[in-house]
């Protein structure tokens, strides 16, 4: 049995009885007191995660020439300095081979951010696109803390060196947190004001014990899937794989398919202009029963899909979920049954965000 890595937070996990999960090859924690308090923090007040377990690689070199900006959906040389943002890695049939946000900390200089389960393959990907400059794998010497919620700011700021104010929705700056060198970003993965901070390995306990002790209230991923998913937020393995293209996802506004060149674009342009035989559909089941991934999703008897992600929403008091169907089948008149081996419940058609 492979050996799971730990983050340099491990031992605050364990101080603070974390419940502790194999996740991506890393051992991670799924909860601390509950999930649904954890939930509630985010929501109401300020939640803590570590997120060290994703990847980040460094570019530096000529973004327009040296090949790195074919490598994704975004045109890195019109991305302003101080901004980050959100696209895919494709394949040549335009499936995600990962989604991941690329920071433009220069004018010469890249940080890309991915999901932890595809650093090696996404390293050698982007890779195969450069043909100048330097770019190296930074994950292991890297940890990254998420604070998030509406008092997010409000406790950040009293170790922030500068006004986090200026920030806007997508921005970042290269600061200090504690005296060390910090990336402080106006993102998360929770759709509630919040902000990614980027830190080295010894640098990442203390910052995680001084948020505590201003208000911070530590979190796990099981509160982090279940504030995602009501925002309607794909996860990868989930809505997103290799077989699945951002179009199908509902994803396309998030690439620059008419004005920007990358591997798989071919491929999207010529979906765009056939009819795509699945999409992406939004459910609750105004029941405290949850849809998960796996479950099968019917209508007039017949299966026309397959939920990919599901979870009870605290926010709603019900089950809600995401999941694929084939769109010759699909009515969105019709009654749909989310269907088990232990029985059937019925699913009516949300709008994202859920909340």
């Amino acid at each position: 049995m492979e050996k799971l890595k730990r983050t340099a937070l491990f031992k605050k996990h364990k101080a603070l009885q974390a419940k502790n999960i194999g996740f991506c090859g890393w051992e991670m924690p799924v909860q601390y007191e509950s999930v649904i308090k954890e939930h509630d923090a985010c929501r109401n007040a300020a939640a803590l995660f570590d997120i060290s377990h994703m990847g980040e690689f460094i570019f530096e070199g000529d973004i327009a020439t040296s090949g790195v900006n074919s490598a994704t959906t975004t045109d890195f040389v019109k991305l302003p300095v101080g901004r980050c943002k959100y696209g895919f890695l494709l394949n040549e049939k335009g499936g995600v081979i990962d989604d991941l946000i690329v920071y433009k900390l220069n004018e010469n200089k890249l940080m890309f951010v991915v999901n932890a389960a595809r650093i090696d393959i996404d390293f050698k990907q982007i890779k195969s696109h450069i043909k100048s400059g330097a770019f190296k794998n930074i994950s292991d010497i890297t940890s990254k803390i998420d604070i998030q919620g509406p008092k997010s700011k409000e406790i950040l700021q009293k170790i922030a060196p500068f006004d986090l104010g200026e920030l806007k929705y997508f921005g970042f700056k290269e600061s200090t947190l504690l005296d060390k060198p910090a990336i402080i970003s106006r993102t998360g993965y929770t759709g509630e004001l919040g902000y990614e901070l980027y830190t080295d390995n010894e640098t990442a306990p203390k910052l995680w014990d001084k948020l505590i002790s201003l208000g911070a209230y530590p979190a796990g991923l099981g509160a982090r899937d279940v504030l995602r998913l009501e925002k309607g937020y794909s996860l990868y393995g989930h809505e997103l794989d290799e077989e699945t293209t951002p179009i199908e996802a509902g994803l396309e506004n998030f690439m620059q398919i008419e004005t920007h060149d990358f591997t798989g674009k071919e491929a999207l342009l010529k979906q765009k202009k056939e009819r795509i035989k699945k999409k992406i559909i939004p459910f609750v089941t105004k029941s405290r029963r949850s849809p998960r991934n796996g479950y099968d999703i019917y209508q007039n008897g017949e299966k026309i899909g397959v939920v990919t992600s599901g979870t009870f929403s605290p926010s709603l008091g019900s089950g809600i979920g995401l999941g694929f169907v084939d769109t010759d089948k699909y009515d969105k008149n019709c009654e749909t049954e989310i269907k088990t081996e232990r029985g059937s419940m019925p699913a009516y058609p949300a709008k994202l965000p859920f909340i």
